[in-house]
């Protein structure tokens, strides 16, 4: 499977992980176009039902005016046509979508985030994504703040089928970085995945660590992609918006997977963080087993929380 390259079978795994999200709140902004109509009071009921949702008041009240502007310039009367064209302008606004450049031996992805968000778990199953499409990938624990997250990561690098470089709690994560690109270049890996900490109370000290290591990067594998992926839990909303807006300034990220998306009835948070940092998602999460990080595709995405047009056309 390419990396956009979305089947039935994939399509399917996302409109279960967002079957919270479709029946919750998405599915409260849907009762309230179908059979309404369309006058201020709609356009009031959507913003708020779009803030409940996790979009975020800004973003909501942009796409309410963007949906206000494109239901005068065509016409429509029925909250059913609002709500075709609410569903185009979402998936318009979370385009394009940007996947990432992979190129030189190795390219290196480190990937922050605060605990409790399923950082590992999300570079175990981002290991073996990679590995099924045809790349050779190592693991680098530059954790090594806690123990339990090198351990853990030694569980899914097992797991995904991947080696893994390692040294003791307490090391340079500099260090380890060093190690895992230097064994990438040795090894003919494809690709470097560094699972770095993500601690927050010290923005200073987390800039000088992600400086060191993209010196080490630099130094070690000149002219390779690095990828900065940000971590962060669907499940969490509005605090993870914050997470996202702290670490952009900190840490200059180039990405973002959002985890536990099959565990919100919400799950606006996803077009949120995208209109409003405009950083791109790159994989989401929606479920528990390996292969349930999807690569984002904003098409999907839409389908996935309102149904297919087959799916509305045959249902109605």
């Amino acid at each position: 499977m390419g990396l956009f390259g979305f089947g039935k079978k994939e399509k399917d795994k996302m409109k279960d992980g967002l079957e919270k999200t479709r029946t919750g709140f998405w599915g409260n902004i849907m009762n309230t176009l179908t059979g309404s109509k369309i006058d201020d009071d709609l356009y009031d009921e959507l913003e708020e039902q779009l803030i409940l949702a996790d979009v975020g008041g800004e973003v909501a009240i942009k796409l309410v005016d963007k949906l206000r502007d494109r239901v005068n310039e065509k016409g429509l009367k029925t909250g059913e046509q609002a709500s075709d064209e609410l569903r185009d302008l979402i998936a318009d606004e979370m385009r394009p979508e940007a996947e990432m450049d992979l190129s030189g031996t190795p390219a290196v992805i480190l990937v922050i985030g605060v605990n409790g968000v399923g950082k590992t778990t999300t570079i175990g199953k981002l290991a073996a994504n990679l590995k099924a499409d045809g790349k050779k990938v190592l693991l680098g624990a530059a954790d090594t703040f806690r123990a339990a997250a090198i351990e853990q990561l030694g569980v899914w690098a097992e797991r995904s089928g991947v080696d893994m470089i390692r040294q003791s709690e307490g090391s340079d994560p500099a260090a380890v970085v060093f190690d895992a690109v230097t064994a990438g270049r040795a090894r003919g890996v494809d690709v470097v995945i560094c699972d770095t900490a993500g601690r927050l109370h010290n923005k200073k000290n987390l800039m000088d660590e992600l400086g060191k290591i993209s010196r080490v990067i630099q130094r070690e594998a000149p002219g390779c992609d690095t990828e900065v992926l940000l971590v962060l839990d669907a499940t969490t909303g509005q605090n993870a918006l914050n997470q996202a807006r702290q670490f952009k300034e900190a840490a200059g990220i180039t990405g973002i997977i959002l985890t536990k998306l099959d565990g919100t009835a919400r799950g606006g948070v996803v077009i949120g963080i995208k209109q409003e940092l405009q950083v791109p998602i790159k994989y989401i999460g929606v479920g528990e087993q390996i292969d349930d990080l999807r690569p984002f595709n904003a098409q999907d995405f839409v389908d996935a929380l309102f149904g297919g047009r087959e799916e509305t056309e045959e249902d109605a």
